[in-house]
């Protein structure tokens, strides 16, 4: 495993071996890993010759999986920026809080999302705007086609306005009239600034440096062993690559390879979705379980050609065994789930395709210690729950900016403390019970959402479900869930009395609430937190009543 090159290095070396290979497609147009080493260098070159940010600078980069992503990220990093992902769904608040936080220089946005950024931009210190519409490194005439019916006829694109925009194909333009000159940087220079969520205060810019990066990189491969083939690919990309899993899989491990993405804009979208895949004959997906629960209960999903899918990866939020074995017996592929974080890179452990264990997040992989401990951080020996501690090269140099949370999260030695609780069995594998916030306590009994979660789903009148602990005088809490019915008939005695035979009495539902949806974030991954707060308050106006 080398750690001492660079992502450019890494770039740079995909760029000379595969060249004509195509890299990522998106909306029935394809561009080869050489027209992103060419594309990425006029925006390289813009950036050097036409703005003044220097190497170190950060540049916020607000983009759904369209082809221009690629190119913005690998022409910053040849520029020597700091990457800063930045998701298309932030609210004004959350959007002004991390480019004040990260100190952005530069955002790119797309217009169809412009408008927000356009009401936070001046109270920031964002000194130049590029604004990109969709179709922008399509053919000219596929280009105005589809920019033209987003804008006029979908109204996609609300009004905006910046004072310090240009416009990404007169950036590009302009770049291309200069050569530019790739940045050298260091193992150690941090590349991407990505954050978290937020979940548990205001949202922290997790430092991943080259090192990190490109460890994970290699972690993945090694693990993936003969699953990902050098320029014989296809994977199929519905997670946002601002999102570091999809970032590190599809513009890392599978760029440096010379393999092909296909990139899903909006894959909320299931029909539009599927309509993609049709008569692609593609060899991997990269999902989560809602996305696989969407993409089966579509008709024409089962219609499509399986017959060279061999990986489907799954992370981000717990796979449950009915959607693992229902996703294997239509597809004809195993889903192998892993576990990852942010300040991980964010790949800990995976399950290896010739032996997956359900309900598992697999092993660790290459040169990843893990452990787990009690609440005074003793070492717990294996089948014993505790708190999941990773150390490796993919762990985070750090919080931007926030010393004292780096050193609640990371220790002396190098251990990061994750906030999941997690089993490590003798053969290895690791059994994330769950997060350690959203564990529900009973009666002095710790109950897991994902257990409760898992038995739910799979019950065949439900689509998915979230369980979250309320307040109880008597027990202290209880468990409600909350569930999406895939059959109208279902009802609440005849879930909870198909719980009570699954479940340990304390750990069956006291309450059910049947809704149309779920909360999620826009990765697929159901907000716990967001209903846990709802209950909150109703139970609070209860009180005041």
């Amino acid at each position: 495993m080398d750690l001492d090159r660079s992502i450019i290095d890494v770039f740079s070396d995909a760029c000379a071996k595969f060249g004509d290979r195509p890299a990522f497609t998106c909306l029935g147009h394809t561009l080869s890993i050489s027209d992103i080493d060419k594309l990425s260098g006029r925006f390289a070159s813009y950036l050097q010759n036409h703005t003044s940010l220097k190497p170190g600078d950060r540049i916020a980069v607000q983009l759904p999986n369209v082809l221009q992503y690629p190119v913005v990220v690998f022409g910053a990093l040849r520029a020597g920026l700091v990457v800063v992902n930045t998701n298309p769904l932030y609210t004004r608040r959350e959007l002004k809080h991390q480019l004040n936080d990260s100190g952005a220089k530069a955002l790119v946005v797309l217009a169809n999302i412009a408008d927000t950024a356009s009401q936070v931009i001046e109270e920031t210190g964002v000194e130049q705007v590029i604004v990109s519409e969709i179709a922008d490194l399509h053919s000219p005439i596929k280009r105005t086609l589809i920019n033209s019916v987003a804008k006029y006829v979908k109204k996609m694109v609300p009004e905006f306005s910046f004072g310090n925009q240009v416009n990404f194909r007169d950036a590009m333009n302009l770049g291309g009239k200069q050569p530019h000159s790739d940045v050298k940087r260091t193992p150690e220079d941090i590349a991407v600034l990505q954050y978290t969520g937020g979940t548990t205060g205001v949202a922290k810019g997790a430092m991943l440096t080259n090192r990190n990066l490109v460890a994970n990189m290699e972690q993945v491969r090694e693990a993936l062993g003969e699953s990902i083939k050098e320029g014989e690919e296809t994977y199929i990309a519905p997670l946002p690559l601002y999102h570091i899993y999809a970032f590190t899989i599809h513009c890392m491990s599978l760029f440096s390879t010379g393999n092909h993405s296909v990139l899903i804009p909006n894959p909320r979208d299931i029909p539009a979705f599927v309509k993609t895949l049709k008569g692609l004959r593609f060899t991997g997906f990269v999902g989560l379980n809602t996305l696989f629960n969407g993409l089966m209960r579509n008709p024409d999903f089962a219609e499509l050609d399986f017959s060279r899918l061999h990986t489907t990866a799954s992370g981000g939020m717990a796979l449950t065994r009915d959607t693992a074995k229902r996703w294997e017996e239509m597809t004809g592929c195993v889903v192998t789930e892993g576990y990852g974080m942010t300040e991980t890179s964010p790949v800990v452990s995976l399950n290896p395709a010739e032996a997956v264990q359900l309900g598992t997040v697999g092993k660790p992989v290459p040169a990843t210690e893990v452990k787990v401990i009690d609440e005074n951080g003793n070492d717990l020996p294996n089948n014993t729950p505790g708190e999941l501690c990773v150390r490796g090269p993919q762990v985070m140099k750090g919080y931007w900016q926030r010393e004292e949370a780096t050193a609640e999260t990371i220790d002396s030695e190098g251990w990061l403390r994750t906030g999941d609780m997690a089993v490590i069995q003798d053969d290895g594998y690791i059994k994330i019970v769950d997060r350690k916030k959203d564990m529900i306590i009973v009666s002095g009994f710790n109950v897991y959402p994902n257990e409760i979660e898992d038995v739910v789903s799979a019950h065949d009148k439900v689509t998915e479900a979230a369980a979250i602990g309320i307040p109880d005088e008597k027990s202290g809490e209880i468990v409600k869930i909350f569930v999406v019915k895939a059959d109208d008939a279902l009802t609440e005695e005849e879930l909870i009395a198909y719980c009570r035979d699954n479940l340990t009495a304390y750990k069956v539902p006291k309450q059910v609430e049947f809704r149309d949806d779920l909360p999620k974030t826009n990765v697929g991954k159901i907000l716990r937190r967001e209903l846990r707060d709802e209950e909150l308050k109703k139970i609070e106006a209860l009180e005041n009543a």
